[in-house]
């Protein structure tokens, strides 16, 4: 998933929709499509800076897709604040679009709702084939053992972005490679005047991300093998102290950023007020806001010691966006048609540039403009040392719970009240209190 992304909705009230028995897809109210196999309806992710901006990517695209079919879209681009719960709403009301934008960590929460459609082999042969799709990007697409839930569209990686100028004014030479330089780093940024790291404190799926990514780090994991939540194990209750340490203790991330939720601390970054961000893709983000890329370098997020690479040296979740269509669509040719349009190598070209993403299909990510400097950081890692959220039927509970009990200990900190490993137990175990019995 990406920029702004907050999961609007509580965890009772995902359990309640989740549970429910769906049905989904395109109708003649409530923003579906109607009957006619001319028109189709799509829910577009919010990618870019803005709406608008999204709206002048996609637009161009929808009407060359007309044009080569004679099939009109209508275009819908949702906020990441209200995306999931309208994802939800519509598995429940059957009054939903054609074709969705879905994060891929949600795929296999609205796997599990029955509401959309299965890409099996000859749905994937309709699209060319399965084999297509890079492994990593087929990782986030549902449940193992299961016929995916959605087709990738944008894959992304977290990686660290870094000012150049204040770098240089600091006397740092390079970017930090451990959590240890990174802290060390930032007390040197912080003596110059300025502050060293943005987050999205209050910002629950941006949490999650980063707690999860640490929880690797510290060779943990918030789910047992059989799929039972284990938010409070050691080395989760670790992995979290020392995300929100980087406030609490290390003074590294300002306690403003305690508060921001909605793609703040790309803003400060891209001002020149932060020194370094962590962040998916952000390169299209930071141009919209008048930041040019010989401002800044991008670097794999750090690890606690050595390089990135696979088990503990993990050092970002697989984030990108699913194609996904609803299962009950008045027009599943025209929706298989749109998503093997969208899928294309011509669009993934045009589409994965547009936003700073890696195309997840192996073709289209040898064409020059995926092959920069910046791109190979997020290419290196997602090939290497990225891994899928946990594809479990309660992941969209999951991310709300652990990543609001972050939202808390983040308030915690910028308060001034202690963040210790008795306080981050406590929250992790209401968090998990929140989770559907089983």
């Amino acid at each position: 998933m990406r920029r702004i992304r907050v999961a609007a909705v509580g965890a009772v009230t995902l359990s309640l929709a989740l549970a429910a028995t769906a049905c989904g897809g395109g109708s003649s109210t409530g923003g579906g499509s109607n009957d006619s196999p001319k028109t189709l309806t799509y829910w577009a992710s919010n990618q870019g800076a803005s709406i608008a901006v999204d709206k002048k990517v996609l637009q161009p695209e929808l009407d060359k897709f007309e044009k080569q079919t004679g099939i009109k879209v209508k275009l819908e681009v949702v906020p990441w604040s209200d995306l999931l719960n309208r994802i939800l709403t519509a598995t429940t009301s059957g009054q939903g679009p054609d074709v969705l934008n879905i994060g891929n960590t949600w795929s296999a929460s609205l796997q599990a709702t029955g509401a959309l459609l299965p890409w099996d082999a000859k749905n994937f042969g309709r699209i060319g084939g399965k084999d297509r799709f890079v492994d990593s990007a087929l990782g986030s697409t549902g449940a193992a053992g299961k016929d995916p839930a959605a087709v990738p569209l944008y894959s992304m990686a977290y990686a660290l972005y870094y000012n150049k100028k204040i770098f240089a004014d600091a006397g740092i030479a390079k970017p930090p490679a451990t959590w240890a330089e990174l802290a060390a780093d930032g007390r040197k940024i912080n003596a110059k005047g300025k502050s060293a790291l943005g987050a999205e404190g209050a910002n629950v799926s941006e949490n999650i991300h980063h707690v999860f990514v640490f929880a690797k780090q510290h060779g943990a994991d918030f789910f047992t093998a059989d799929g039972k939540p284990d938010f409070t194990n050691d080395g989760v209750v670790a992995a979290v102290q020392q995300y929100v340490g980087l406030m609490a203790k290390d003074k590294a991330i300002p306690t403003s950023d305690a508060e921001y939720a909605q793609n703040q601390s790309v803003s400060d970054f891209a001002k020149g007020k932060l020194a370094m961000l962590l962040w998916q893709s952000a390169s299209s983000n930071l141009k919209s806001q008048g930041m040019s890329e010989d401002q800044y370098g991008i670097a794999p997020v750090p690890v606690q010691s050595g390089t990135p690479g696979a088990g503990a040296q993990v050092n970002s979740m697989v984030a990108g966006i699913n194609l996904a269509v609803f299962k009950n669509t008045h027009n599943l040719d025209g929706a298989t048609k749109f998503v093997k349009f969208m899928t294309g190598d011509a669009e993934q070209k045009i589409l994965n540039t547009a936003y700073s993403t890696i195309p997840p299909v192996k073709s289209a990510q040898s064409d020059t403009a995926f092959t920069t400097p910046s791109n190979a950081v997020l290419k290196d890692t997602l090939a290497k040392s990225a891994v899928a959220l946990p594809q479990v039927a309660d992941e969209s509970q999951f991310e709300t719970a652990v990543g609001t009990a972050v939202k808390e200990l983040f308030a915690d900190a910028a308060a001034g009240r202690a963040v210790t490993a008795g306080s981050v137990k406590a929250q992790l175990a209401k968090a998990q209190q929140q989770m559907p019995a089983k």
